[in-house]
């Protein structure tokens, strides 16, 4: 099996135990605040590794609250991780908030500004040549 094949493989049962661990193993409140999605999980080459993009719908200090939990809880979840998925040595897990979907939105609301921008300039140009 290639190693490229094994590590999407692993990166994928983590994404699964992770969400599943997120909905129902851990107890801190902290975590329970904010809506979380995990974006991706990058797994390193040697399986020791493992970093988590999540992203967290609430408010900024809500998204601080939830990420401190995640930290917080890292131990436990790789703990869990070694067990559920027999692996040699679990990974060591990194959550990390991913801004992406905020950036999307903010590039949306961006180039809806543009295409009024762009209707408006066009209804002007429309009207200064009928009138001639």
């Amino acid at each position: 099996m290639s190693n490229g094949r094994r590590v999407a493989r692993v990166a994928a049962l983590i994404r699964r135990e992770i969400s599943q661990l997120l909905i129902n193993g851990i107890r801190d409140e902290r975590v329970q605040q904010g809506i979380i999605t995990i974006t991706e999980v990058e797994v390193s080459g040697d399986l020791q590794h493992c970093k988590i993009f999540v992203s967290i719908y609430g408010e900024e200090n809500e998204k601080n609250l939830v990420m401190s939990g995640l930290h917080a809880a890292s131990g436990f979840l790789r703990g869990e991780l070694g067990r559920k998925l027999q692996l040699r040595r679990a990974p060591e897990i990194v959550f990390q908030l991913d801004r992406g979907l905020e950036k999307g939105g903010s590039v949306l609301t961006l180039l809806d500004s543009l295409d009024k921008e762009r209707k408006v300039n066009v209804d002007i140009k429309l009207d200064t040549t009928n009138e001639l």
